[in-house]
């Protein structure tokens, strides 16, 4: 099987996976591979932004029903409650959108906001609105990667995965040179 074919075969399931369990490389996998031709792009972002709501359902429905309990197993959440209760207060229309794009606070964010006053149904519309942005704008990444990676005249299939690791490993070593220096208490 070639590598067309298996991502053809397989790449709507990978894709539906990667994007329940938060997965924005997976989407921009998906684009760069739509834009080759080998999946199609509405069913990408329609694919990432379904898999995406219902991903984040679990994480909701656990602060709503089980927030009192979470509160009192990790009672550091306590201290941040009520700074997080009056953000989703006072600014929940942008809060719950912009949790989807805030790498490392969306599980927690959405635990939260179940445990808030909002309602279930203003919930679920701003989390569907935000999905579908989300699933639009990363899997545009990746399409618009195809479209550099061949500007670059990076033709054959070997050439371009190279040039596709090569970025995703140099993002990934800037972002934990990052993390390093910020968690260094020498700096």
């Amino acid at each position: 099987m070639t590598l067309a074919g298996f991502i053809q075969q397989y790449g709507y399931l990978a894709l539906a996976l990667g994007a329940f369990l938060e997965g924005e490389t997976v989407v921009i996998a998906a684009g760069l591979a739509a834009y080759h031709g080998h999946l199609a792009m509405p069913l990408v972002i329609a694919i990432a932004a379904t898999a995406s709501f219902l991903g984040d359902q679990p994480y909701f429905y656990a602060g709503r029903l089980y927030g009192a309990s979470l509160l009192t197993r990790f009672p550091s959440l306590c201290n941040r409650k009520a700074r997080i209760d009056d953000l989703i207060a006072r600014h929940h229309v942008l809060l719950v959108p912009s949790l989807r794009f805030l790498y490392g606070l969306r599980i927690v964010g959405l635990v939260m906001i179940g445990m808030s006053g909002i309602g279930v149904i203003p919930f679920q519309l701003l989390n569907i609105l935000s999905a579908v942005v989300w699933a639009i704008a990363f899997a545009l990444v990746g399409y618009a990667a195809g479209y550099g990676i061949h500007l670059l005249g990076a033709s054959s299939d070997v050439t371009q995965i190279i040039v596709v690791t090569t970025v995703l490993l140099s993002c990934t070593i800037g972002y934990l040179i990052v993390q390093r220096r910020k968690n260094d208490p020498d700096r």
